[in-house]
C-alpha cells in the first residue's frame, strides 16, 4: 500500500472505470485536480492497494475532509494511510455501504483507542442509481413546455441559497446558524459560476433544483435536489433532474447516477419513472465534529 501520485492516473483509471458509477467522485476529482494534494478544493490524497503491479483498491481523503473508497479489500488500511498521509481531520465518509462500514469500524477502533469519540450528525443507508442516458424517459410536463429547465444564473443565488439551507437541514442533518447560511450562499455562487446548479420554473417562477456533484467527460452524478415541501408531489423534481441530463446529454454525456436515502421511496418513484434502476448500495456518513487520527 502507498500514497498514489502523478503518473498513476492511468491505474486509476483502469481500475475504476468498470465501477464507474459508485466511482465518480474518485474520478471526477482526480480529473480535476490531479493526484498532487494542495489542500484546495477538489485535491484528496490517494491511498492505493497494489497486487502484481496492479492497482486493486483506493481510497481518498479529500479537501473537505470527506473519505471516499473503491475498495474492495483494505478499506480500512487504505482509509488510515489516506487520513494520516493527507494531515486532514475527517469529517465523514461516503461511498460502497460494505466498505463505508469497514472506514466506520477501522475509525471507531481509532476513536476508541485515542479516546477521542466519533460525534456523529449523520449516518444513512442509501440506494445507488444510475440510468444510459440514451434510454432516460422525459416527463410530459417537460416535453410539452409546461414546466422549463434552465441552468441557474446570479438572480437566482438569495432563492436558491435558501433552500440549500433547508436541503443540508432535512437531508444532512445540519443545525441552522449563520455559519450554514454563508456556507449555503457561497457553495450556491460557486455551482452557478460553473455551471452546475439547475432550477425548474412554472410560469417564470422557480419550484425546484438540482446540481451535479462531480462529473467526468460521460457521466454526471446528481446531487442536492431539492423541492420546497409546500410544492411537492407535482413531479416536479423528476423533470429538474430530467431537464439537467437532456443537455448534458447533448454535450455528449452517457450515463446518470445518483444516490437517495433508503427510506425516500418518493424520491425512488420519481427517479424509477426517469429510468433510473438501482444497481447498489451507498452509506452517508456525516461528523458533527470533525475527528483527527
Amino acid at each position: 500500500m502507498r500514497v498514489l501520485a502523478p503518473g498513476d492516473e492511468a491505474a486509476m483509471e483502469a481500475f475504476l472505470r468498470p465501477r464507474i458509477a459508485s466511482s465518480m467522485f474518485l474520478l471526477g476529482n482526480m480529473h480535476a485536480a490531479g493526484l498532487i494534494d494542495r489542500g484546495e478544493r477538489l485535491c484528496g490524497t490517494y491511498a492505493g492497494a497494489i497486487d502484481g503491479g496492479t492497482l486493486v483498491g483506493v481510497v481518498a481523503h479529500f479537501w473537505n475532509g470527506m473519505v471516499n473508497p473503491q475498495a474492495p479489500d483494505h478499506a480500512g488500511a487504505l482509509c488510515r494511510l489516506a487520513v494520516r498521509s493527507s494531515g486532514r481531520p475527517v469529517h465523514g465518509a461516503m461511498g460502497p455501504a460494505d466498505q463505508v462500514g469497514t472506514i466506520i469500524a477501522a475509525l471507531e477502533a481509532e476513536s476508541a483507542a485515542s479516546g477521542r469519540p466519533l460525534v456523529v450528525q449523520k449516518d444513512s443507508l442509501d440506494k445507488l442509481y444510475q440510468v444510459e442516458l440514451s434510454a432516460l424517459v422525459v416527463p410530459e410536463a417537460l416535453r410539452s413546455g409546461r414546466v422549463v429547465g434552465r441552468r441557474a444564473v446570479e438572480g437566482d443565488i438569495g432563492v436558491l441559497a435558501g433552500w440549500r439551507v433547508a436541503f443540508s437541514i432535512e437531508a444532512l442533518g445540519s443545525e441552522p446558524s449563520a455559519e450554514l447560511c454563508a456556507t449555503s450562499r457561497k457553495g450556491v455562487t460557486r455551482a452557478i459560476a460553473e455551471g452546475r446548479l439547475w432550477v425548474l420554473e412554472v410560469g417564470g417562477g422557480p419550484v425546484a433544483m438540482t446540481a451535479f456533484s462531480t462529473s467526468t467527460a460521460d457521466a454526471v452524478q446528481v446531487g442536492g435536489v431539492y423541492t420546497p415541501p409546500e410544492l411537492r408531489g407535482r413531479g416536479y423534481a423528476r423533470c429538474a433532474v430530467a431537464a439537467s441530463l437532456l443537455e448534458e446529454r447533448e454535450a455528449g454525456a452517457e450515463l446518470g447516477v445518483l444516490f437517495t436515502a433508503e427510506d425516500n421511496l418518493a424520491a425512488q418513484r420519481a427517479y424509477e419513472a426517469l429510468g433510473f434502476e438501482h444497481i447498489g448500495d451507498w452509506r452517508l456518513m456525516l461528523l458533527r465534529e470533525p475527528w483527527t487520527v
